[in-house]
């Protein structure tokens, strides 16, 4: 028998439906896989919330900023920033302005926070210039970040129904988190940065960078940071040279992340008003200079050192020629252009002054100050979209500094405004929201900047407080190799809480809490009145600080400033006693149509044994009698009705004002003279 071989069969292709059904079963279940990861993180509750806003812990109705939302930019968590608690409703009121306000450490009022704020001298203006107004400004800005954070806030606010945004950004650009040159750098590409700081609102994703986290300082044999201020643990390149791939990837970095918060803004068609950048020229020496080769650049180092030799003994005709000289050879060191500019400005040659030291703060390779440029590129990516406005700050700072180049007289350090330099930020940025229209303010109603610096509530307390954390600034790196730390003493009341201020010793709100009783044992009511009214800024959803402002407003017989007060603390809390102050403020001041509103509410939530009734009677009456007044001033016969009227209702100021009117008309009028004799 012959044997058989079996024929060879090769084996049956799968068919390509199946192969498409295994591969989309794969992918699901590998999706499935991380939901069901992400889900359990969640469930766990590993992690961080980074949302934008969260519930205000006091009140449901309102949002406040995350306090875990800057977490997203820091990979290492312990540098994280905070930044205000300014609550804002969920559901916005129709007669409501709600402001943004994106940006850095200066657009948060470092050194004084809370009131020093650009954003509280503009929130101040706004609400005292228009009482009837509700104007939200929600300051979002946070310290040591940049741009990437502007761009990624703006992306959630425009869910906030937002009528505009305001921006001033660009001197943490290197540095800030995120930054080319930090130490919480993901890499200079801002597209794939911005794709991670995506994904990092997964707890999954979270995961992952902590267990990175972890064991990156193992690989690499780095052992954490060293201690030091936290401008100081977020350097991780300290010598940028102008013009170097690195330089450029940081302006690329601003111009890329600008860009696209103002055409997302035009998206959405909101208002953006950004402002250009200021900082010390004129004052401030750069913090890196970078050697100058001997064989590369003869001479220059030796002409640069007569320089120096000349100028610390004041001889600066000679200095001047021997820096000349210097910058000849190379003119690329910033402490050479520097000293070039001081001595230009020592001998009034200004515009020769402002072109060296701008050229010194761009040579500048510790670039904790905008390049010069970012401030060119902001005027040019204006122009790009009609919903963006420039705010010239810059033109402002130079109008009020000396000869026109900024220095100390503005600002504390080296970009931190002082308390007048941040009132200037505000106003400039008050002119531009008047030049677009945003706001029309009538002529009669407008306050100047020299009334607002008078009555901007912003406490002894805090104005030393910040001048204490500069000093102590300038005490550290990089301050200590450039600038002098200013001297403070800590002897009277004021300057002890403001010195427990700053150290953390208290709080701000025990600090206030503490000034308040000082000067009310003092019965200084002035100053107890100021420090209300900066609590009122901070809080102003609490009635509680409006009332006492109201009150203390009552004391010192300001009448404008209580029906502001009680006003404001009305609107939040109504109640009986609210209204009767109002609306026998609105009749002593002759407003008998303010005052019926008021009377109303207490007539019919009456709490007293007086009855109300009569009294609105006569405020109607007087209303009537006013119209009449009106095409004739000097009706005798209608003067006196008036005045009748306020003297039933007990209105002693109204009375008597009238009954001058009167007499003013006929001196022997024997009515007046009675009624004038009664209210002695």
């Amino acid at each position: 028998m012959m044997s058989t071989v079996k024929e060879y069969k090769p084996a049956e292709k799968q068919s390509s439906k199946r192969i498409i059904f295994f591969k989309a079963f794969s992918i699901l279940l590998s999706l499935f896989l991380l939901c069901l990861i992400e889900i359990s993180l969640r469930l766990f509750n590993y992690g961080h919330d980074l949302r934008l806003f969260i519930d205000y812990p006091g009140d449901r109705n309102f949002l406040v900023l995350n306090p875990d939302a800057s977490k997203k930019y820091f990979t290492n968590q312990t540098i994280a920033t905070t930044g205000n608690i300014e609550p804002f409703k969920k559901k916005k009121d129709l007669n409501t302005l709600r402001i943004f306000v994106l940006g850095e450490s200066t657009t948060i009022g470092y050194p004084y926070f809370h009131n020093g704020s650009f954003h509280r001298w503009l929130q101040y203006r706004l609400t005292h210039t228009f009482p009837d107004r509700n104007f939200e400004i929600i300051n979002i800005a946070l310290t040591a970040v940049n741009s990437y954070t502007v761009y990624g806030f703006a992306k959630d606010v425009v869910d906030y129904e937002p009528d505009a945004v305001l921006i001033y950004s660009g001197h943490n650009e290197y540095y800030g988190a995120l930054g080319v040159g930090s130490t919480e750098n993901l890499g200079g590409n801002p597209q794939l940065v911005n794709t991670l700081l995506y994904l990092r609102q997964f707890r999954l994703v979270q995961l992952m960078t902590n267990v990175y986290e972890t064991i990156q300082p193992t690989i690499s044999g780095n052992k954490g940071n060293s201690g030091g201020t936290r401008m100081k643990l977020m350097v991780a390149d300290q010598k940028i040279p102008y013009d170097s791939e690195l330089y450029q990837r940081g302006v690329e970095q601003f111009r890329h992340n600008i860009n696209a918060t103002l055409s997302l803004l035009a998206q959405h068609t909101i208002p953006v008003f950004i402002s250009n950048l200021v900082s010390n020229e004129k004052d401030l020496k750069p913090f890196v200079s970078f050697p100058v080769g001997r064989t590369t650049f003869p001479g220059f180092n030796q002409q640069y050192a007569l320089g120096v030799a000349a100028f610390e003994r004041k001889d600066f005709s000679d200095a001047f020629t021997y820096f000349k000289a210097a910058n000849q050879i190379y003119n690329g060191h910033a402490l050479c252009n520097y000293y070039l500019g001081r001595i230009a400005y020592l001998q009034g040659e200004f515009s020769q002054a402002k072109t060296y030291f701008k050229k010194a703060n761009d040579l500048d390779g510790l670039r904790f100050r905008a390049p010069t440029s970012f401030n060119d590129m902001l005027s040019q990516l204006c122009t790009n979209y009609k919903n963006a406005h420039l705010v010239d700050t810059k033109a402002t700072f130079e109008r009020k500094s000396a000869n026109g180049i900024i220095g100390n007289e503005l600002i504390l350090e080296h970009v931190h405004p002082n308390l007048l330099g941040y009132a200037l930020l505000a106003d400039t940025f008050y002119e531009a929201l008047k030049k677009e229209k945003f706001i029309s303010v009538p002529k009669e109603k407008e306050i100047s900047v020299e009334q607002l610096l008078q009555a901007m509530p912003i406490t002894k307390v805090d104005s030393l407080a910040g001048l204490y954390k500069v000093s102590n600034l300038k005490r550290n790196w990089p301050f200590n190799e450039v600038m002098a730390a200013q001297p403070f003493t800590v002897e009277t009341t004021e300057e002890k809480i403001a010195y427990d201020l700053t150290t953390q010793k208290t709080g701000w709100l025990e600090s206030l809490s503490k000034l308040y009783d000082y000067y009310l044992n003092k019965h200084d009511f002035e100053k107890a009145r100021r420090t209300v009214e900066a609590l009122v800024l901070e809080y102003p959803t609490d009635a509680r600080y409006a009332e006492k402002a109201a009150m203390l407003s009552g004391e010192l017989k300001d009448d404008k400033n209580a029906i502001f007060y009680f006003k404001k603390a009305f609107a939040l809390v109504p109640s009986f006693d609210k209204a009767r102050y109002l609306f026998v403020l609105f009749l002593k001041l002759d407003q008998p149509e303010q005052a019926i509103p008021y009377l109303d509410y207490a007539i019919q939530n009456n709490t007293s044994q007086f009855n109300l009734s009569p009294v609105k009677a006569y405020a109607e009456q007087v209303v009537q009698l006013k119209k009449k007044l009106v095409n004739d001033p000097k009706n005798v016969a209608i003067l006196t009705q008036i005045a009748n009227a306020y003297y039933r209702m007990d209105n002693r100021a109204g009375a008597a004002n009238y009954g001058q009117k009167v007499l003013t008309v006929d001196a022997n009028n024997k009515e007046a003279l009675s009624l004038m004799e009664r209210l002695k």
